[in-house]
């Protein structure tokens, strides 16, 4: 089992920035994929970023690239999500999961997920 804390929700300004960090715990973290998915009010959880396992490895939902970018630091068991020139649209309660070594971008293929952490940008 994997325990997941995400971290650097908060309320900013269009344009801003944002880095969510996630804290894993209770399994090697070098063998897990990881994610990040979020969720605004009203709507389905939708995928945002994945990396691999090694971290060379990464993926983004389509519209994301270029303003976010994934990354992990194995020796702190830590998965990030830079997040730049933020719109109001990515308002929404973001959430780190994780899955033995592959990750896709459909939350069913994790299988361990963080509480949450809301993200809402002002316009």
């Amino acid at each position: 089992q994997v325990q997941l804390v995400e971290s650097g929700g908060g309320l900013v300004q269009a344009g801003g920035s944002l880095r969510l960090s996630c804290a894993a715990s209770g399994r090697t973290f070098r063998a897990l994929a990881m994610g990040w998915f979020r969720q605004a009010s009203g709507k389905e959880r939708e995928f945002v970023a994945a990396i691999a396992w090694n971290g060379i490895s990464t993926d983004y939902e389509d519209s994301l690239k270029g303003r976010f970018t994934i990354s992990r630091d194995n020796a702190k068991n830590t998965v990030f999500l830079q997040m730049n020139s933020l719109k109001p649209e990515d308002t929404a309660v973001y959430y780190c999961a994780a899955a033995a070594w592959i990750g896709g971008r459909s939350p069913s293929e994790y299988a361990n997920w963080g509480q949450g952490t809301q993200v809402t940008v002002s316009s």
